[in-house]
């Protein structure tokens, strides 16, 4: 068994932060990478950011400069902060993450429940 715990997600004002976590737990021998992706009401489901376990990061367009995307690599955990958020950032976010499974040993995709953020304007 796998999880992806999130949580941080709320209502913010326009021009606020809110800092999302995923913490993972179960039969995880490594995690290739963890990432937030966010849908919208009536649009696809977007990649917001990733962290590879290089410690590499990649950033949609629209969140560059505002959010920041980190890794607790003992804590198996993701942060996603938010600053300056906007309206349009209002979504339901996701956490995906990428892993070796410890008994199979070959790379899987495990996604969370997700965490709602809306942002007022």
């Amino acid at each position: 068994q796998v999880q992806l715990v999130e949580s941080g997600g709320g209502l913010v004002q326009t021009g606020g932060s809110l800092r999302l976590s995923c913490a993972a737990s179960g039969n995880i021998f490594s995690i290739n990478s963890m990432g937030w992706y966010r849908q919208a009401p009536g649009k696809q489901r977007e990649l917001v950011a990733t962290i590879f376990d290089t410690g590499d990061t990649t950033y949609a367009d629209s969140v560059k400069g505002r959010f920041t995307i980190s890794r607790d690599n003992p804590k198996n955990t993701a942060y996603l902060q938010m600053n300056s958020l906007k309206p349009e950032d209002t979504a339901v976010y996701y956490c995906k993450m990428n892993y070796i499974h410890s008994s199979w040993r070959e790379s899987l995709d495990y996604w969370g429940q997700g965490t709602q953020v809306t942002v007022s304007s």
